[in-house]
């Protein structure tokens, strides 16, 4: 177990960062976590330091960024030199500053080397953190990044894999797929699901890989005379499989669809450690997709991650951090993405496992708030709208045990920048605290 240091304790009678450092253990993580806070609160920036501070302390990362602001985690510039921050600061900023673009970039460099050492961080500890952690981005559907095999691979798992893991990875994956068709793929309602989901699922009994190409081809000839109680081309006929396999080849055939057939499979152990153990920080970040193609990848890679949790042994510290940035969308409180069914087992289960999960947003009104209630660890900026206020509030005295609700509502109005209210589930008492 490990203290993370996220941030000072602020002073109640001056308003101010005082000299108590503001720590989460590693253990506290399994219970998971939520950040919530406007634009401009500095929610993104403390998730940031929480990100590192795992990372200093041993646990890898697997980080979905649909906005792309976590890759800036790569930008550690060790020796905090004028030259390091040079390539990166933007002509506009130097501009605005009435600065040309060394001036600039010296300017914040030492800007940031001076705000880094009021938290006893240096060019050392920089260093060493650059040398424990491999980062890596990944870019599924494009090559800006390092290439994802989201839908390419279909790899039978090890025979004495658990069902239920195995029926959860087939669900994922032809939801995801059927997604890409523009298909409602409801497991229950959908032939196409059903009959995708039967046709890995006996590939897969077998023993047998597949591939999309032999996956289409199966549609057309499925082998199976049934599926339930009635005959296969009565349930889902010829000539609607074959329509089925046409629209499967026309994106197989697409050359905008040849990007999401290349590139590393989703393999969460190589994702997470390097071959000698090292941790890593994966991102998977999906900026430059649509929000369905989004909903895919995201699933997919939450499905893997779910299976390859379930194969660990049990632990009470973190094993590894899931974080998720801007979740909304992803766990609404009524409708059924793709996403909710994953995200929603990794809070229940996930903790016997050791696998951490931090979710972020800006508005709590669009969360279920079904999974945030299995958070341990709330972390409250400011806030939008009156409404948004009370809806979190709603779900904090579910999750808060004996907290002072009436004096955790007036602190979250009186917050500032940088500034949150820190509930967790080891204290009755919120604390009020500034991030790094």
């Amino acid at each position: 177990m490990a203290d993370l240091t996220i941030g000072g304790v602020i002073d109640p009678a001056t308003g101010q960062r005082g000299d108590a450092a503001a720590t989460l253990t590693t253990s506290e993580l399994t219970t998971h976590g939520v950040i919530i806070g406007m634009t401009g609160s500095g929610k993104t920036g403390l998730g940031v330091v929480l990100i590192e501070e795992c990372l200093r302390a041993g646990v890898p990362t697997l980080l979905i960024d649909p906005k792309g602001d976590l890759t800036n985690l790569c930008l550690v510039f060790p020796g905090q030199s004028t030259e390091e921050f040079r390539p990166w600061v933007n002509e506009g900023d130097a501009q605005k500053e009435g600065l040309g673009l060394d001036e600039f970039a010296a300017q914040q460099a030492t800007s940031w080397k001076e705000g880094l050492a009021g938290w006893q961080l240096g060019a050392p500890e920089l260093s060493a953190f650059n040398q424990k952690v491999d980062f890596t981005i990944y870019t599924p559907g494009s090559s800006a990044g390092r290439s994802l095999n989201i839908v390419g691979s279909l790899q039978a798992p090890p025979a004495d894999t658990d069902p239920e893991i195995v029926a959860d990875e087939i669900d994922s994956y032809v939801t995801s797929m059927l997604s890409m068709l523009g298909i409602n793929g409801d497991p229950l309602s959908s032939r196409e699901h059903i009959l995708l989901a039967n046709l890995i699922q006996n590939a897969w009994s077998q023993g047998q890989d597949l591939d999309l190409g032999s996956l289409l081809a199966q549609v057309q000839q499925p082998p199976m005379r049934k599926l339930g109680v009635l005959e296969l081309d009565s349930f889902f006929p010829p000539n609607d499989r074959m329509a089925f396999a046409m629209k499967i080849n026309g994106l197989l055939a697409s050359p905008s669809f040849a990007a999401w057939l290349t590139g590393d499979a989703i393999d969460i152990q190589s994702m997470l450690f390097g071959p000698d153990g090292k941790p890593r920080c994966a991102i998977v970040t999906t900026s430059h997709l649509s929000d369905e193609q989004r909903q895919s990848v995201t699933s997919l890679v939450l499905a893997k991650l779910i299976t390859w949790m379930r194969r660990q042994s049990g632990t009470s510290d973190l094993r590894a951090l899931l974080y998720m940035d801007e979740v909304a969308g992803y766990l609404p409180p009524t409708a059924n993405p793709p996403t909710k069914k994953p995200i929603m087992t990794l809070m229940k289960q996930a903790r016997a496992f050791g696998v951490g999960v931090v979710l972020s947003t800006q508005n709590p009104v669009d969360l279920d708030y079904k999974a945030l209630s299995n958070a341990g660890t709330w972390m409250v900026g400011r806030l939008q709208t009156e409404q948004d206020k009370n809806r979190l509030i709603d779900g904090f005295k579910s999750a808060a045990g004996g907290v002072d609700i009436a004096a955790v509502s007036e602190s979250i109005s009186n917050l500032g920048k940088r500034q949150f209210i820190l509930k967790r589930a080891s204290k009755d008492k919120a604390e009020s605290i500034t991030s790094r």
